[in-house]
């Protein structure tokens, strides 16, 4: 994946996950595969909000649909918040990079 479709995906994922109440929807989801309606019944969140969380979700490879008999069910979707934590795990580790050179250097140049 190039660095700049992997930056869209962070930062589409990011946005995503900026709001508060989606926050709250991927939280019940990873209890447990819900209904729009199930989620409204357990947030202070109409169901028409709700689905459109969903979608934002959704689109940000976060969620996905499950048809459960005739009820549609979302799950969520681990692999991309663990690659979103590895890339976030890569910066840090870069900045740790960046700041034990720093320091040598400072430590060198009082010497």
């Amino acid at each position: 994946m190039s660095t700049r479709t992997e930056h869209a995906r962070l930062a589409t994922v990011f946005a995503a996950l900026s709001d508060e109440t989606r926050w709250s929807i991927l939280t019940e989801l990873g209890r447990a595969d819900l209904s729009a309606s199930a989620l409204a019944s357990r947030l202070p969140v109409s169901r028409q909000a709700i689905a459109k969380h969903l979608s934002s979700l959704e689109s940000a490879g976060l969620v996905e649909p499950l048809k459960v008999g005739r009820e549609l069910r979302f799950r969520a979707l681990g692999a991309q918040l663990a690659a979103t934590a590895r890339a976030l795990d890569e910066i840090g580790a870069a900045w740790d990079r960046r700041l034990a050179a720093i320091k040598e250097i400072a430590e060198s140049a009082q010497e």
